[in-house]
């Protein structure tokens, strides 16, 4: 059994609740590209770099990286080279004059650049489902309130 509730909207108020789920629409719609054109240029530029991921990763040896998993395994073998270098000490561990500082400091660096691609990425699949569900909300919107002409 089925009950249906029917409430009559005044006509400015249907209109803007119907407006405002065409803005959830066209903002999810913006938000979507939005987070596609950032997806690919964080890829275009991670893969113009040429990383390739070495041997002795934990995954996709020989991959060049232009993903997120990659950018995060290639930070990942940099730290296990960087602390077999500097026999399991930190930049922050190693004495001042040591001469293995600047080798490991850049290893540092680079890890956190690698690290900055992954949250762009994260940041992006963020903005693209968001997107779906402003998407899914704006037509919910205006699927319960018809149109005026209609």
């Amino acid at each position: 059994m089925t009950a249906e509730t029917t409430v009559d909207l005044p006509a400015r108020r249907a209109g803007l609740i119907r407006l405002i789920g065409l803005a959830g629409i066209l903002g999810g719609i913006l938000l979507i590209v939005a987070a596609v054109a950032v997806w690919v240029a964080v890829s275009t530029q991670l893969r113009a770099e040429n990383i390739v991921i070495p041997d002795g990763a934990i995954a996709f040896s020989g991959k060049v990286v232009d993903g997120p998993i990659d950018a995060y395994i290639q930070a990942d073998i940099i730290q296990q080279h960087a602390l077999e270098l500097a026999d399991g000490k930190t930049y922050a561990q190693l004495d001042q004059d040591d001469p293995r500082r600047a080798t490991v400091a850049n290893a540092s660096f680079l890890r956190a650049s690698l690290f900055t691609s992954v949250v762009s990425f994260g940041i992006a699949a963020l903005a693209a489902g968001l997107g779906v569900l402003f998407i899914l909300f704006g037509l919910a919107l205006r699927g319960l309130v018809p149109s005026a002409t209609a």
